[in-house]
């Protein structure tokens, strides 16, 4: 009975165990390990906020439509009365010659204005302003999605770099088992005392240790990307990401030709699109700097009240009596800016901006069309190792299965042994990392050529 609660009691640990296991690590694809590091980046978060600022542009913009011009102000002081020694009333106390300020009473003087001024017709100079926001607004956006799929790139490369450790760990620990075979049949043939050269054993060593190093160096690699994993996926629930992807093979997708690369990227970089708004946003800025140079009509309005009770207030309407009084205005005003040196200034500068952002297009272009000839170059060049690896590998499995039988039937030597299982781990190695150079050269490509990095994904 006990041994049977404990078998239950093991159980139901062993099910905990893996639940807990599961919580903590996570296997995750492409496009979700680039969703999240995009969401966590930093540098993402802070290009963002030129979206906002701009957002914030189209909106002031846009707040000078109603109201541009409202304010409103208060006044307060300590004042004296006023005496009339002609004993004059309050009402008439203007009458009296020999009125005068009484110091002996004060009291609190109080004024509130309030004033604005509401555009009748400005000739469309606020909804240029809007437009020419909207547009730069737009430019920004552009420039941000430009940095977004820079980094997506990187992101893809560092997920396939964990694809890639893991495949090469695997190979390593396959290597090591036929190693340890080799060494156990040396040993063996020595304590056999065949006749073995010495020559070989030393090779051997020599093999084995470079070997190590290079196990030691993929451990440190391995360790590395997984930190850099665990720092970009960051996250409130502690959870350790892998990745979904276990075996690293060359994306289905092939190269076409260098025209069509360079055609997209002319089309689609968004580089390129967010110079080519920021001029039409230039163009509306001019539009709207001369509308706003043109006399506006404006509706404008005041009112003002004042109360001070230790003087009297005057009820003649010819009498003006600041200290207590209510008074409104409205009517229309027309505006002009005078400024017409500096006006006719700010237009020629925003031409010249004009200019310059045409010589930025020209630029752009030029350095896109070299960065797109680059990356196909590097992608043609990883397509062929691809390719030729793969044939130098299926011709090395071939001799290093002829050498191992060979030595299993005790008519190989040792020598020629290593140098195919080394020929074929070094090839296998080259594989992978040919794979990996091919993978990420395309998405490289893909992104110098404006195409989205999904549809890589998705023509995989």
């Amino acid at each position: 009975f006990m041994k049977k609660n404990f078998s239950v009691f093991i159980f139901i640990a062993s099910i905990s165990v893996s639940s807990l296991f599961a919580q903590d690590t996570l296997e995750i694809s492409l496009e979700d390990f680039i969703d999240l590091g995009v969401s966590n980046s930093g540098q993402i978060k802070y290009e963002r906020t030129s979206i906002d600022l701009a957002e914030n542009r189209v909106s002031l913009a846009k707040d000078q439509r109603l109201l541009p011009s409202l304010s409103f102000r208060s006044e307060h002081a300590v004042v004296p009365g006023v005496s009339s020694p002609g004993n004059f009333s309050d009402e008439q106390i203007y009458l009296d010659p020999n009125a005068r300020n009484d110091w002996d009473k004060v009291g609190i003087y109080t004024r509130l204005r309030i004033s604005g001024a509401q555009p009748i017709f400005t000739w469309g100079s606020i909804n240029k302003a809007v437009s020419a926001a909207k547009e730069a607004m737009k430019a920004t956006e552009f420039d941000v999605e430009a940095k977004k799929e820079d980094i997506e790139v990187r992101l893809f490369e560092l997920y396939y770099s964990y694809v890639l450790a893991l495949e090469i760990e695997r190979l390593l620990k396959d290597a090591e088992d036929k190693i340890r075979q080799i060494e156990n049949s040396l040993d063996d043939a020595q304590e056999n005392g065949d006749d073995i050269d010495e020559t070989d054993i030393y090779k051997f060593k020599v093999f084995k240790a470079q070997f190590g190093i290079q196990k030691a160096e993929v451990d440190e690699s391995l360790v590395f990307v997984k930190q850099t994993w665990q720092y970009l996926l960051r996250n409130n629930e502690g959870t350790i990401y892998s990745p979904s992807v276990k075996y690293l093979d060359p994306l289905s997708s092939k190269l076409s030709g260098l025209d069509h690369y360079q055609n997209s990227a002319f089309l689609n970089r968004n580089e390129l699109r967010g110079i080519d708004t920021g001029k039409k946003a230039l163009v509306k800025y001019v539009d709207y700097q001369k509308a706003s140079n043109l006399p506006g009509l404006y509706l404008g309005f005041t009112a003002t009240f004042a109360s001070t009770p230790i003087r009297p207030r005057q009820p003649n309407p010819f009498i003006s009596t600041p200290e207590n009084t209510f008074n409104t205005a409205i009517g229309l005003t027309i505006r002009q800016n005078l400024n017409f040196f500096q006006a006719k200034t700010q237009l020629e500068r925003v031409k010249i901006e004009l200019k310059r952002m045409d010589y930025l297009s020209d630029a752009a272009k030029d350095g896109i069309l070299l960065e797109v000839n680059q990356a196909y170059q590097k992608a043609a060049v990883a397509e062929v190792k691809v390719e030729r690896t793969d044939e130098a590998l299926l011709t090395t499995k071939q001799w290093l299965r002829m050498e191992q039988q060979d030595y299993d039937f005790g008519i190989g030597e040792v020598k020629d042994l290593i140098d195919a299982m080394k020929m074929e781990l070094e090839l296998r190695l080259k594989e992978k990392e040919s794979i990996f150079e091919f993978n990420t050269s395309m998405a490289k490509l893909n992104n110098a050529a404006g195409i989205p990095l999904q549809l890589l994904q998705k023509q995989d």
